[in-house]
């Protein structure tokens, strides 16, 4: 019987989480793995992300109980004003040994929303609308959440949760090949992930 994997996620927004909760099942069951994720923080903003991670890590450390090592470890912050190799660079420089070793990155440029949009086509099969993404736009923090808000309702549809509440579905319709050509740090994150979850399905066959 094949192992399931833990995998701890930090993030700093219900966006983050309602997208990539689905994408992590998606890529392991593209590599045949079985995953428990396992949300310890979400909601809060991008710091209270940041501070929880190095929080998490003590207590894992200790042992405490509930909060046993993860095989894998998944942090998520947007880019925001800064560059994708900035904001890598704040979570890793956050994280220590042994978690780095089993890290992996999720920094969208500028903002998750845009990775919703990723791939206009099968965004509007799942919703019923085809979106028109514009150049990014840095420091704007909620031009993107208007920008799938908008699009939610011009296909017909209250956006009730933003346009998050289509997260699953658009996750499995998605083709992560025009996506990762249009966000190149959706690219990064997915190419990432699966590379340490074949390692630990490698690892489980060895």
């Amino acid at each position: 019987m094949s192992s399931t994997f833990a995998v701890d996620i930090f993030v700093e927004d219900r966006a983050h989480e309602a997208f990539l909760v689905p994408m992590l099942q998606r890529i392991a069951r593209d590599e045949n793995i079985v995953v428990s994720p396992r949300v310890r923080s979400a909601w809060g903003g991008h710091g209270r992300a940041v501070a929880e991670l190095k929080l998490y890590q003590r207590v894992v450390e200790k042992g405490a109980p509930g909060f046993a090592p993860p095989d894998l470890l998944i942090a998520g912050i947007d880019g925001n004003c800064l560059t994708f190799a900035k904001a890598k660079k704040v979570i890793q420089e956050a994280t220590n040994a042994p978690f780095s070793d089993r890290l992996v990155v999720a920094c969208p440029d500028p903002h998750v929303e845009r990775w919703y949009l990723a791939d206009p086509d099968s965004f509007k099969e799942v919703v019923g609308h085809r979106p028109t993404v514009a150049k990014k736009k840095k420091c704007l923090r909620d031009y993107y959440k208007a920008a799938l808000a908008s699009v939610v309702r011009k296909a017909g549809h209250p956006a009730m949760l933003g346009g998050i509440e289509f997260a699953q579905e658009l996750v499995e319709r998605m083709d992560l090949y025009r996506a990762g050509k249009n966000e190149r740090s959706l690219k990064a994150f997915v190419d990432d992930l699966r590379g340490k979850l074949r390692t630990l399905g490698q690892g489980e066959g060895g």
